[in-house]
This record gives C-alpha cells, sequence and structure tokens, in this order.
C-alpha cells in the first residue's frame, strides 16, 4: 500500500510541477505577443 501512495504523489507534484513550469513560461510570451500586435498591427490588447 505504501508504493502506490508513493506513486500518487510522485504523479500528482509531477503534473502541479509541469502546469506551474507551463504557466511561468506561457504568460510572458503571451504579454509579449500581445504588445508586438499592438505596435505592429495597431491590434487592441484585449482582442
Amino acid at each position: 500500500m505504501d508504493i502506490i501512495i508513493w506513486i500518487m504523489m510522485i504523479v500528482g507534484g509531477a503534473a502541479g510541477a509541469l502546469s506551474t513550469v507551463y504557466l511561468v513560461l506561457a504568460m510572458p510570451v503571451i504579454l509579449v505577443w500581445k504588445v508586438y500586435r499592438k505596435v505592429k498591427y495597431k491590434i487592441a490588447l484585449c482582442d
């Protein structure tokens, strides 16, 4: 039973870590892309 708990902890921890890394990397990229479109194409930041 102890091995199942360890596997669940590893899988859950990996899922949390991967989603956190994705958000940390994706947010600045999206913001830079929106500012680039605003400067180059005069598109609103909300579109």
